[in-house]
């Protein structure tokens, strides 16, 4: 799978290479630093099959990305999966109410991280994936 990552922090940036670097099955990892750099990405056209995506951004935070994506006709069908430390309610009501896929939280061990990454990537691999 293309995934596009979405997030402003480089210590989960390598979080996140080093567990699908773990994984049997490769995956192309693009990175955005927040969510202008990311939607210069998507309309360079070449789309990801999934979106991973950090709440807490520079510039323009996730839910201000995903309102963007989601008015997209060509973008709104691409899968979000917020990845966040924000145990918010009122965010994680606010996703779903704009139309994420998934809202998982960054555990603090690496080890549940990485778990948690790899049960993700497990799901989405099985699902048939659309772009716009």
């Amino acid at each position: 799978m293309k995934v596009l990552f979405i997030e402003d922090d480089m210590i989960e940036c390598m979080k996140m290479q080093r567990a699908v670097s773990k994984f049997t099955t490769k995956h192309q990892i693009i990175e955005a630093k927040n969510g202008e750099e990311a939607l210069n990405i998507l309309k360079g056209g070449d789309l990801p099959d999934i979106i991973f995506l950090d709440l807490n951004m520079p510039r323009m935070n996730g839910i201000e990305f995903l309102a963007i994506l989601k008015n997209d006709e060509k973008l709104r069908y691409l899968p979000t999966i917020i990845l966040t430390t924000s145990e918010n309610r009122t965010d994680l009501l606010e996703c779903f109410k704009i139309g994420i896929a998934g809202y998982i939280i960054k555990p603090l061990k690496y080890e549940d991280y990485e778990d948690k990454i790899k049960r993700a990537f497990q799901y989405w691999e099985i699902n048939e994936l659309i772009k716009g």
